[in-house]
């Protein structure tokens, strides 16, 4: 169990080890926010990409909580969009989610926009509290897990 005084440091993700890393936060968080959610890519195929296009190609932030846990959390950012933000179940609600949402902000201050899935309810609770309003629901057709989704988009 982590250590409540332990605040991980939020820095760009580095090709390598940090890939992994990311990959297993997003498969360790994703089979647990989303359990009926099914995966259309297996875990060795989500490694794949991250090593090989997340990580390289996209700007990747990693919450590294150094010895004790590793890199628990990450966040993907792709030019205006918010792509993808997870944290290892253990470390949620200690405030690097907000923290990863504050970095977002200050990386496009223009705006932001982002999908998550309609089942994901503390997603949307988390998002409209920090600004981000539901502009589009859609019956999932044009998303890889055919699972109905909404667009949230801040603006300054």
């Amino acid at each position: 169990m982590p250590s409540e005084a332990t605040v991980p440091t939020l820095r760009r993700a580095a090709s390598g080890p940090d890939a992994a890393a990311a990959a297993d936060v997003w498969l360790t968080s994703f089979a647990a926010a989303l359990p009926t959610v099914v995966s259309p890519r297996s875990a060795d195929e989500v490694r794949t990409y991250f090593r090989e296009v997340v990580v390289p190609l996209r700007e990747t932030w990693v919450a590294d909580a150094g010895a004790e846990g590793g890199i628990v959390g990450v966040m993907v950012l792709h030019d205006d969009e918010l792509s993808q933000l997870y944290l290892r179940p253990d470390w949620r609600g200690r405030g690097i989610g907000d923290r990863f949402v504050a970095l977002a902000k200050e990386r496009s201050p223009g705006g932001l926009s982002l999908w998550t899935f309609q089942v994901n309810k503390p997603a949307h609770r988390f998002y409209e509290r920090h600004g981000f309003v539901a502009v589009e629901y859609t019956d999932g057709s044009g998303n890889e897990e055919q699972e109905p989704d909404v667009q949230y988009v801040w603006r300054p």
